[in-house]
């Protein structure tokens, strides 16, 4: 039976019906622990867009998201999965922070170049070696990424232990960043128009990570760089038959997959904490992996599948602060619902629909 589906059912539909379907199921979970799932429903959209400030903290969120994602759906289109987003993050915020440690006294317009430099460097960097290994010595990607991303905490700790920690504290944390070297916050932006909206960590990165998304889609689909990627992930043997020197686009893909991912710690390190943290990934590395699965490795489906992530984020903070019964990891369930339907399980529905929509199948033939 064809399974093919217009795009905009195949982007949009499909996986709108999947995650009406994860949410069923979780409605279902949260039904068995004794509490109303329309309830807890109401509270959790309540929670994640329910106020400027609500709205504010899930925007932050995806902010983080939409580089974690991007750090997999690059790779992902050469036919390479990387799992080290995590780690790759931590090695972008060592670098930032280096950055604004030393030029505490210069103005941001002149930091923030410097700093992105860093975090994309650092990133990419440490996507080289995992990069390297698969190109030259056929390493399995997985694998290796995953061990950065175990030895990227030790050098995070140890940086945070007897390198960057501040004098007199015992909390594992670096310095505070000087005020002149902050990015500014959302509501301090809207504020000087004369926009009036609750103060959130929301800040500058926001638009960095809509920019980024611009930048990949461009470069994937407007680019001979791109299209070389897109060869690659289709067939590496027909690649080589085409004269495309494969292993230089392995290296690059997974360099650049790690650069948007020590974006990242623009957000975190330089926009909201304005100092570097041990754990201020907070695993958005591996989230980014369900973002770049349920919007379908697409820059604009990472942006809006971001934002539903940003939303369970918020509005799951929410659900177990009014509702004391549903715990952090009644969250967990859901979003794991939800990573399953939109990655593991997004065709269950494919054929379905296929039925559906008879009329518009031939529309990607």
């Amino acid at each position: 039976m064809n399974s093919d589906l217009p795009p905009w059912a195949d982007f949009a539909l499909l996986p709108l019906i999947n995650l009406i379907a994860a949410l069923a199921l979780s409605g279902l979970v949260i039904l068995a622990v004794g509490q109303d799932p329309l309830a807890a429903l109401g509270v959790l959209v309540d929670g994640a867009i329910g106020s400027g400030e609500a709205i504010g903290f899930t925007l932050y969120y995806a902010t983080t998201f939409m580089f974690t994602g991007l750090a997999v759906a690059i790779p992902f289109h050469a036919g390479l999965f990387n799992i080290g987003g995590e780690g790759q993050a931590m090695l972008g915020g060592i670098g930032v922070t280096f950055v604004c440690l030393a030029l505490g006294g210069w103005p941001l317009w002149l930091v923030l170049p410097l700093a992105l430099l860093a975090a994309v460097a650092c990133g990419a960097a440490w996507a080289f070696i995992p990069a390297w290994a698969r190109a030259r010595r056929g390493s399995h990607v997985v694998i290796t990424t995953i061990m950065f991303n175990f030895i990227a905490a030790s050098l995070l700790t140890w940086l945070l232990v007897d390198v960057l920690i501040a004098p007199g504290q015992s909390a594992p944390e670096s310095s505070g960043f000087a005020r002149s070297v902050w990015l500014p916050a959302m509501h301090e932006m809207l504020g000087a128009l004369g926009i009036a909206v609750s103060a959130t960590p929301l800040n500058f990165a926001f638009f960095l990570a809509l920019a980024a998304g611009v930048l990949v889609w461009l470069f994937i689909w407007h680019t001979p760089w791109g299209y070389e990627v897109r060869v690659v992930g289709h067939g590496e043997a027909a690649a080589r038959y085409g004269g495309i020197d494969v292993e230089r686009v392995i290296i690059i893909s997974l360099c650049l997959g790690g650069a948007c991912a020590g974006l990242a710690a623009i957000n975190d390190v330089m926009g909201a904490q304005h100092r570097l943290l041990l754990n201020f990934t907070a695993e958005s590395g591996f989230i980014g992996i369900a973002v770049a699965l349920m919007g379908r490795n697409h820059p604009l489906g990472i942006a809006l599948a971001a934002m539903l992530f940003g939303a369970l984020y918020q509005g799951g903070s929410e659900l177990s602060f009014e509702i004391p019964t549903l715990q952090r990891e009644i969250i967990i369930v859901i979003e794991g619902l939800v990573i399953l339907f939109c990655g593991a399980l997004e065709n269950v529905f494919r054929f379905r629909l296929a039925r559906l929509l008879p009329a518009a199948i031939p529309a990607l033939r």
